[in-house]
C-alpha cells in the first residue's frame, strides 16, 4: 500500500481512503472469512473494520506499517463479533441421516464439514494464528507484530490450536465409529 495514499487518507481524503479500502477489501474478507466460517458475518466485519479504520486512521503514527494496523483492526473485528455471537447461539437441528460412503463425492464434503466443525471449536485467538499462519503465509515474528503479542505467544497458540483441531477430529471419529457400529447389521441375525 502506498504510504502518500494512506497519508493522504489520515488527512481526511475520502477518495485516497476509498482507494485504499478498495485495494484491501478482498484481501480482508479472505482472512475473516477463514477466521468466521461464515461468508455474511465476513462482509459484515470487513464493513466494520473499514468503519474503524476511517475513524482511527489519523491515530496511526507510522503510515508505512499501515497493512499491519488494519490486520489488527480486521482481528479485533473478528473477535468482537464471535463475542457478540456467543451471547445468542445458533439454534441447529441435528438430522439423523446416514453417513456417507467413502468414495464418493459426498464424503468429501463429510470431510470437509468436519474440518469445519472442527475449527469452529477453536477460540478466535486460535483461528486467527491458524488463518494467518497457513492461509496468509505469515511467519511467526509477523503474527506477533500484527498481534501484539510476543513470537512465543504466536508459538504456543498454533501448537494448541493444532492439538485442538486433532482432538475434535478424533472426538468425531469416535461419534463416527460409535453410530456405525450401532446401525451395522449383526452377521449373527441372519441364522
Amino acid at each position: 500500500m502506498s504510504s502518500d495514499l494512506v497519508e493522504r487518507a489520515q488527512r481526511g481524503d475520502r477518495e485516497a481512503f476509498d482507494a485504499v479500502a478498495a485495494a484491501a477489501y478482498d484481501r480482508l474478507y479472505a482472512v475473516s472469512r477463514r477466521i468466521l466460517r461464515d461468508g455474511y458475518a465476513a462482509e459484515d466485519v470487513v464493513q466494520e473494520t473499514l468503519i474503524r479504520a476511517w475513524r482511527d486512521l489519523p491515530g496511526l503514527r507510522e503510515p508505512q506499517r499501515f497493512d499491519a494496523w488494519l490486520h489488527r483492526v480486521l482481528i479485533r473485528a473478528c473477535q468482537d463479533h464471535v463475542r457478540a455471537q456467543r451471547r445468542r447461539p445458533p439454534q441447529v437441528v441435528v438430522l439423523d441421516i446416514d453417513g456417507p460412503v467413502q468414495t464418493d463425492a459426498i464424503a468429501r464434503l463429510a470431510d470437509r464439514d468436519q474440518l469445519e466443525r472442527g475449527f469452529l471449536q477453536l477460540s478466535v485467538d486460535h483461528r486467527v494464528v491458524l488463518v494467518l499462519t497457513h492461509y496468509v503465509g505469515l511467519r511467526a515474528p509477523e503474527i506477533a507484530a500484527i498481534l501484539e503479542i510476543s513470537a512465543g505467544t504466536v508459538y504456543s497458540r498454533l501448537h494448541y490450536a493444532v492439538l485442538a483441531m486433532r482432538a475434535a477430529l478424533s472426538r468425531s471419529e469416535l461419534v463416527e465409529g460409535a453410530i456405525t457400529r450401532t446401525t451395522a447389521p449383526n452377521p449373527e441375525h441372519g441364522r
